[in-house]
């Protein structure tokens, strides 16, 4: 039985194709056969290499960072501390921070953070070498500067290289007497900057007017210190002689640019390579004087600032409060200050240093005395003026007793008020300067940065091609939840350690940790891993928790 006839638009499956019909379906086929044959003959001989199936070489994965680098070596991740059981938590805004490798032109300078001490304290026995507490501490800053001033040089300090007897109108008192300082003493000093490798810059005497005296004093710590003395100045604090007794008929910049110029003339006569600094002022107008005093040595703009001045209150955000300490404001007015003297440093072609500085000018203790809060506070502070351009700073500390003794100070003696036992102990803030300390070297790079509550992020070009990061997160640890943060860096990453400065509260005290030891931060090869390290990535993602100080290094 022969098939019905369809109509050539029937496409019910089973029917046959008409010879006509076949024919053209054919010719068709062998169209397009012949095209995909000439395509596939372009295609693979477009493909460099040997021959592959087009299906291959179309599906084939891209290449993957594990696969163009080494094997991710084994590592520990860093475990850090988290907020105290039972703290009310508060979401933190996320942190980004993308580090360029632009450089901003300034750089964390070798030795730029340093002690600041009573000039008398050159008489103290507990400088030297065979004290090991304070060779160790001295140590962990990596380096220092040791400045010697204050406001005993102009009032109860007294050189001698005869071994006169101190005048009897050189005061003091009980906890501050009078002392004669003479070259056996900076031989003694000597010995301790040998063994921990520091630097010193001495202040001479200028309340008891006196320039051959000071010259003397000059020649001596030359000849013994040798390239270890980085300056001399002339006076402390000269903007304040004619309120605090110095001077009592009064004192004026024109008054101190005089008395500096015999001063520098008969200096340069004994030592003329010693260079001098200052004016060691905490008003700006003293300044211009300073730099523009015709004396022949090159100088050093120096001066001093301690951001929460108002003791009396009557300045209630300049209050030594930790509320005023843990601010924006305070970071800012610090900043700005400083931005004042590098700007006059700057026009004159001179080095700008801070050599005298502290959280608070009052005598006494307040709020942030021995406070982990100003652990917190001493790096962010170091940090950023080591980025604005100011390349020493000294913080004011003492040697006396942890008992009764200054509170501010980043070292204090065991033993009973008044009664030194010569074992010296770091106080919060000596942790915040060691954690700075062993960066410096690094020059900074360009970043940016956005949320993290109050927190400061720095970057660091060192000189063998790592990368240094500082978070300084100085969010409440008692109320703050870990901050979140994405990091990108200039290159992918193959290594990546880290260090931590933390406590459990702003007002705590004694208990300011790095890596969980009262000591200095580890070498950067003995660090553990950053959390969550992605191996050969530019990104990094981690937590870090409040109240911290972190560093964090990679390799590329």
């Amino acid at each position: 039985m022969s098939a019905p006839e369809t109509s050539p638009n029937d496409q019910t499956p089973g029917r046959r194709l008409s010879a006509s019909n076949r024919k053209s379906k054919v010719k068709i086929v062998s169209l397009v056969l012949a095209i995909l044959i000439a395509v596939a003959g372009i295609l693979v001989v477009a493909i460099p290499g040997p021959t592959q199936p087009t299906q291959d070489v179309a599906t084939q994965p891209a290449p993957t960072v594990s696969e163009s680098l080494a094997p991710a070596p084994a590592v520990t991740y860093y475990q850090q501390s988290g907020p105290p059981a039972g703290s009310p938590l508060e979401k933190v805004d996320p942190l980004t921070v993308k580090v360029s490798n632009r450089e901003a032109g300034t750089a964390l300078r070798q030795g730029m953070a340093g002690i600041s001490l009573e000039a008398t304290d050159l008489g103290d026995p507990a400088l030297s070498s065979t004290n090991a507490s304070l060779v160790k501490l001295l140590a962990e800053v990596d380096e220092p500067i040791l400045r010697f001033g204050g406001n005993a040089v102009d009032r109860r300090f007294f050189w001698t290289s005869s071994g006169e007897a101190i005048p009897a109108s050189y005061k003091g008192d009980k906890a501050h007497p009078a002392r004669a300082v003479g070259p056996e003493d900076l031989t003694r000093v000597k010995t301790l900057l040998d063994a921990t490798n520091a630097k010193v810059s001495l202040t001479v005497d200028l309340g008891h007017f006196g320039p051959e005296r000071a010259a003397d004093m000059v020649k001596n710590a030359s000849s013994i210190f040798a390239e270890r003395l980085l300056s001399i100045t002339v006076g402390n604090e000269p903007n304040g002689y004619g309120y605090n007794g110095v001077r009592p008929g009064g004192y004026t910049p024109e008054n101190y640019v005089a008395e500096l110029k015999e001063y520098a003339k008969a200096i340069f006569a004994v030592a003329p390579e010693v260079v001098i600094s200052g004016p060691g002022t905490y008003s700006e107008k003293w300044w211009g004087p300073f730099i523009d005093a015709d004396i022949p040595q090159k100088k050093i703009l120096s001066f001093h600032n301690y951001p929460l001045y108002s003791c009396d209150g009557k300045d209630p955000h300049g209050s030594p409060t930790l509320k005023n300490l843990m601010s924006p404001l305070m970071h800012q007015r610090a900043a700005d200050y400083q931005q004042a003297a590098l700007r006059a440093g700057q026009e004159a072609g001179l080095e700008t240093w801070l050599p005298e500085t502290g959280i608070a000018a009052c005598p006494g203790a307040n709020e942030t005395s021995r406070t982990h809060a100003s652990a917190l506070w001493t790096a962010d502070y170091l940090l950023n003026a080591g980025k604005l351009g100011i390349t020493r700073m000294g913080f004011h500390s003492s040697l006396l007793t942890c008992q009764g003794g200054p509170p501010m100070s980043l070292i204090c003696s065991g033993g009973a008020y008044l009664q030194p036992d010569g074992r010296y102990e770091a106080r919060a803030n000596f942790y915040g300067l060691a954690m700075v300390a062993e960066l410096e070297g690094g020059k900074f790079l360009e970043l940016e940065s956005a949320g993290g509550g109050l927190s400061y992020s720095y970057a660091l070009s060192n000189p063998d091609g790592s990368t240094t990061v500082i978070v300084v997160n100085q969010n409440d640890p008692e109320k703050a939840a870990q901050t979140d943060v994405t990091l990108t860096l200039p290159g992918r990453a193959l290594t990546g350690t880290m260090t931590q400065l933390s406590g459990p509260s702003y007002d705590a005290e004694g208990v300011t940790v790095i890596d969980g030891a009262k000591a200095g931060p580890k070498p950067v090869n003995e660090r553990p891993t950053v959390p969550g390290f992605e191996y050969g990535s530019s990104t990094q993602s981690f937590s870090l928790t409040a109240g911290t100080v972190t560093v964090l290094n990679f390799t590329y």
